[in-house]
């Protein structure tokens, strides 16, 4: 039987990329990120991307790796957040953007996943998010039409994974990632701890193994808080 564990990121991404690819990454704003794939995934110099991912990054982080070595041709997400590169190369030209709102761009996942190719949502009706797309009437209230999302390649994050690829994610981690797994041609996790086959409790597992093509093992996690917000205490 082959094994899905690869050694380094390097080696897990070998033979997967090619230039014009279509990638997903997981990730909500600082949490979840595939921390040890993307600089791989820059260092490997694959270029003109399409990224489908909430956001890109924060500045010198994540997929703003990605961009600030001008491999990405095209955004798919929902939020630009404070990253200044991604809203300068957006304004200048030289980044493609498609926003989506981000219940929407969660739910075009799940729908490639799921074989759905097309499905109805009231959010955007009567906004730039409808134009150029159908909107129907059902039960006397407009919707508009939206296209699933596939891709060649899913970089996820998750916090445990057994030798069959069977994943665990933790607490806000399992934000995008659990989705995306299921909606590419190639899924590549990296997790923070490997276990013995049959110790995850079936019950607890988020995604299965059949979706997952190659694991690495991931470290030096940062963990970053994007916005801490902390309050004296209240005198005793």
């Amino acid at each position: 039987m082959i094994s899905k564990i690869y050694d380094s990121p390097a080696a897990a991404l070998d033979g997967v990329l090619f230039d014009g690819m279509t990638i997903m990454s997981g990730g909500f704003g600082l949490s979840g990120n595939p921390e040890n794939l993307i600089p791989a995934l820059r260092d490997a110099g694959t270029k003109d991307l399409t990224v489908i991912s909430n956001n890109c990054g924060a500045d010198g982080f994540g997929l703003w790796m990605l961009l600030n070595n001008g491999q990405i041709k095209k955004m798919i997400s929902s939020y630009v957040g404070e990253n200044k590169l991604f809203e300068s190369l957006y304004l200048s030209g030289k980044l493609e953007l498609e926003l989506n709102p981000q219940g929407t761009l969660a739910e075009r996942i799940r729908a490639g996943g799921a074989g759905i190719p097309a499905f109805y949502t009231k959010t955007g009706v009567g906004t730039v998010v409808a134009e150029g797309k159908p909107v129907e009437e059902f039960d006397g209230e407009l919707y508009v039409r939206e296209r699933w999302l596939r891709a060649d390649l899913a970089i996820v994050k998750a916090w445990k994974a057994d030798p069959e690829g069977n994943l665990i994610y933790r607490k806000t981690a399992r934000n995008f990632n659990p989705m995306m797994a299921t909606a590419a041609k190639v899924t590549i996790v990296e997790v923070e701890e490997i276990v013995e086959a049959g110790s995850l409790e079936p019950d607890c597992i988020h995604t299965p193994g059949i979706y997952v093509n190659r694991i690495i093992k991931g470290g030096h996690y940062a963990k970053l808080i994007e916005k801490r917000t902390v309050r004296q205490r209240e005198p005793a």
